[in-house]
């Protein structure tokens, strides 16, 4: 083989090393007299059922701290009012197992349900409860344990608890501010969304290992599919809910550049396949290996499929590039964390400002979630082909990111930085954010592994990662370490 890769040859080689969201301006045919909205997810991400978790509240009669004469069901009142004023940060969650614990012989009768859940929210009321968190982690399910000041002292075994060899799948938040019981919530449902997603691959390639690994480890299912299906979708779309998208996606732009308006057309009319494709197999993330099988001489998709990819991540689904699984996987959990899409990207790297340039030609319009204004956009062609219809997304300055990448389904790798451009410049793909990072950037690059694509989030969600990471039993790498 020679020195000279193309570039569909080089990313084949490197890849074998909360609330209701889509009811916005994006939903098909939202605004067509008679058309359906067939976009309806309980959260972003996740189309199928409500997060399950055992909420149990763990305390003892008379004990010591926070004070003998505290009276747990008050207590327990108290956290049920603060979950009833979080909202829409909960709207997705059935806390199927709900119960006030004060002996560890009460966990038996609830191990049944408890097994049926996604995880377990153990609420430390009193001390005196180191039995019931005993039985609680014998069960063996995620379990994230919160705690406010003078709630009892068994925090002081908790660091110990999860340094061992093998710890269990817990992590713990301890804080007076009751909101942060929303951000315990965030893993499990990470966790969910990965169990009840399924990943549509549009290929002509034969599945690999990937996706038997990732079934058995998470529950998610990966279908390959070929072109056919893609063409009957496009096909089931009218003339009329295309040709109102396309005037959507123009009047938001704030400019045309290159592509014509029957190229916009026919992009918008497969972005709405898409969203209908989705519907049909019951699946929320979509992926089409677009710079191989699906556009070569002889299969070609009905338009390329960035603005489809863009729209559906506009809506709380997933699109992704290049049939990259690792990526698909990366976005739901980014979605099931924070409600917020990925942005894949190839970077380049500039060691003069400290920064990595993370630039790719499909972009996000609503990079901060479904339910967030439009970001800036223009409609450009795909740079490397020169053709096609993509949005030039305009990320804020100033924002805090989180680049990380499922490299396999036991391991994450990541970093973070801040945002301090996003150049409009001709060379490399057309969305562009330069982040500078947290640490030494030529590190990062010696560090670098696993090939070019990462994913990117707006944000620092490390903390989420750690949590995300500790119940999946997933190893956290940082690629500036």
């Amino acid at each position: 083989m020679g020195m000279h890769l193309e570039r569909r040859e080089f990313l084949q080689l490197s890849l074998a090393g909360v609330a209701m969201a889509g009811m916005s301006r994006w939903s098909f045919g939202a605004e067509a007299a008679g058309a359906p909205v067939i976009t309806k997810l309980v959260s972003p991400g996740c189309r199928r059922s409500k997060v399950k978790i055992a909420r149990i509240f763990m305390g003892r009669p008379g004990a010591h701290w926070p004070e003998p004469t505290m009276d747990l069901e008050t207590e327990r009142r108290s956290y049920l009012e603060a979950f009833q004023a979080m909202g829409d940060q909960v709207a997705d969650v059935d806390f199927a197992v709900d119960e006030l614990v004060t002996d560890p012989k009460q966990i038996e009768a609830l191990k049944e349900g408890i097994a049926q859940c996604d995880g377990i929210l153990a609420i430390h009321l009193s001390m005196g409860v180191g039995g019931i968190l005993g039985a609680l982690l014998a069960t063996k399910r995620p379990m994230m344990i919160f705690a406010v000041p003078y709630s009892g002292h068994e925090w002081a075994g908790w660091g110990r608890m999860l340094r061992q060899a093998e710890p269990p799948p817990c992590d713990v938040i301890l804080s007076a501010d009751k909101k942060d019981l929303a951000v315990a919530i965030r893993p499990i449902r990470a966790l969910h969304h990965l169990r009840e997603a399924k990943i549509i691959n549009v290929t002509l390639r034969q599945p690999g290992p990937f996706n038997a690994q990732v079934k058995e480890k998470f529950g998610t299912e990966i279908k390959h599919i070929g072109l056919e299906p893609v063409v009957a979708a496009y096909e089931k779309v009218s003339d009329q809910d295309a040709e109102a998208e396309t005037q959507r996606w123009i009047a938001g732009a704030k400019k045309v550049v290159e592509p014509s308006r029957e190229e916009i057309f026919r992009a918008c009319k497969q972005a709405l396949a898409f969203e209908r494709l989705l519907a049909e197999e019951d699946a929320t993330v979509l992926t089409v290996d677009c710079y191989g099988t699906m556009w070569d001489k002889t299969i070609k998709l009905p338009a390329y499929p960035c603005l489809g990819f863009s729209r559906l991540n506009n809506m709380g689904l997933g699109g992704i590039c290049e049939s990259d699984l690792r990526s698909a996987m990366t976005h739901i959990i980014f979605q099931g964390l924070v409600g917020r899409p990925g942005f894949i990207s190839d970077p380049t790297v500039d060691q003069s400002t400290n920064s990595i340039i993370l630039a790719h030609c499909m972009a996000t319009v609503k990079m901060a979630g479904p339910n967030t204004p439009d970001m800036p956009y223009q409609i450009r062609t795909v740079m490397e082909r020169q053709e096609g219809v993509t949005p030039q997304v305009f990320m804020p300055k100033g924002e805090r990111a989180t680049q990380a990448l499922l490299v396999d389904p036991n391991t994450i790798v990541y970093f973070t930085g801040e945002i301090i451009d996003a150049p409009d410049v001709p060379r490399g793909c057309r969305t562009k954010i330069t982040v500078k990072v947290d640490g030494d950037v030529e590190k990062l690059w010696r560090n670098w592994d696993y090939g070019l694509h990462r994913s990117t989030v707006l944000g620092d969600i490390v903390k989420d990662l750690e949590r995300f990471c500790r119940l999946a039993k997933v190893k956290l790498v940082n690629e500036l370490a």
